[in-house]
């Protein structure tokens, strides 16, 4: 198994596209999602005992207390553990940080649980479970796995807030079409050619919470990016390249900015 695939590993999770396609009567957003991750993430370890320490470089303002999903995941599976994460990923984020933790942590102990135990959690525990590419729908219960090219990346978060209920509270519809029958994609630039006529649609009531964000899609496009788009309910955003060289120098680039960039490889 490689390095970035072990059971430990947390990876980033990022929505190609998100296309909100209703509301239910108890409140959950209906969505139609295809998802991929990247080979970046957190980094956990468990060892005999009960507790969680947290460090790395965006430890801060992580919760190590019983309301923490890496600990609800467990104490849900019945399989207390203490654990050791390395948070190297910016929170929140619109990339499934906690999720793909409680998922990671759950990969790590052997546990299983059941769908509605994973909605329990989150919307997206489920796919975080799967940690591969794949089309998320309804609330989240519902996971197609998909046979996706790589895609060479840049994700950046910008250290502004978009906190996700106030993202969903500026949404001015929930009733977008979804995504139909995929296309079978036979290589990357097909793939991000189809994605370039996608949506998220949470993207616009993001920038009603943080407009800031507009300066990073700007940014992405600007250093030559095919497809720049937020993931999830922000503020990452993500820009996609033909290789990842290219993906390496663009990042380079935009990191003179003082935001959190990272090159990433997506699958």
């Amino acid at each position: 198994m490689a390095p970035d695939r072990a059971p430990g590993f947390a990876p980033a999770k990022i929505n190609l596209t998100l296309h909100v396609t209703g509301r239910r009567a108890d409140g959950y957003h209906l969505l139609d999602s295809i998802v991929a991750f990247a080979d970046l993430g957190d980094v956990l370890t468990v060892a005999p005992g009960d507790g969680l320490m947290v460090d790395g470089p965006f430890a801060a303002g992580v919760p190590t207390g019983e309301a923490n999903l890496v600990r609800r995941a467990l104490a849900l599976a019945d399989a207390s553990r203490h654990v050791m994460l390395t948070k190297n990923l910016p929170h929140p984020g619109g990339i499934g940080g906690g999720s793909s933790d409680a998922a990671a942590a759950l990969r790590l102990v052997g546990a299983r649980l059941d769908t509605d135990a994973l909605l329990a959690l989150g919307a997206d525990l489920p796919v975080c479970m799967v940690a591969r590419a794949a089309r998320m729908s309804g609330i989240g219960e519902t996971i197609q796995p998909l046979d996706l090219p790589p895609l060479h990346s840049v994700l950046i978060h910008p250290g502004l807030a978009a906190p996700t209920g106030a993202v969903f509270a500026a949404l001015k519809r929930v009733d977008h079409t979804g995504h139909g029958a995929l296309p079978s994609f036979a290589d990357a630039d097909r793939l991000t050619d189809w994605l370039g006529g996608q949506r998220n649609d949470l993207e616009p009531a993001a920038l009603r919470v943080a407009p800031g964000i507009a300066d990073v899609l700007a940014a992405l496009r600007d250093h030559g990016a095919q497809l720049a788009r937020m993931s999830g309910s922000g503020a990452t955003c993500f820009g996609l390249w033909p290789d990842r060289a290219a993906a390496d120098a663009a990042a380079a680039a935009l990191d003179r900015r003082g935001w959190w960039v990272r090159a990433a490889t997506l699958r």
